[in-house]
């Protein structure tokens, strides 16, 4: 057994939770891609279900700096993708990262809710999608965490 690999889980035990944090975690990529591609190229953002992405995409809270809110998304899709299978076949240090990385983008997607609800006066159902698969990960990651330690 590797060093790497957790203790009492064979290389050929997979969490299953962790791989279908995973595939969630695909979803937000794809959403937040979209976004930043839209973003960088100028495009002209459709809302096919509510209005008011123009105003929350254009907003002051859309970039950081030049770069755009849904870039840094992307990047913390991917990074919830990566350790998420990592943890699933068993590597001991993706865990707590992934746990880590999952409660901040939580903590995260509650601020920027509250400045569409509150600031904004808009919401965006791109950020709204982004939002839910958060809230999903937040409870398969965690949730499996709280689980484990009650067993």
């Amino acid at each position: 057994m590797s060093a790497h690999v957790s203790s009492g889980e064979s290389q050929n035990k997979i969490a299953w939770s962790y791989l279908i944090a995973a595939l969630v975690s695909l979803i937000g990529l794809g959403d937040a891609i979209y976004l930043t591609v839209q973003d960088l190229t100028g495009q002209h953002l459709r809302c096919t279900i509510i209005s008011g992405c123009s105003e929350v995409l254009g907003s002051s809270y859309a970039h950081i700096g030049p770069v755009p809110l849904a870039a840094m998304g992307a990047f913390a899709y991917f990074s919830v993708f990566s350790l998420s299978i990592l943890a699933a076949f068993g590597y001991r240090l993706a865990r707590p990262l992934l746990a880590a990385l999952v409660g901040l983008m939580f903590l995260m997607t509650l601020w920027l809710l509250y400045l569409q609800a509150f600031v904004i006066h808009h919401f965006c159902q791109y950020c709204l999608l982004s939002a839910a698969v958060t809230t999903v990960l937040t409870a398969i990651v965690l949730g499996r965490g709280i689980m484990k330690r009650r067993s």
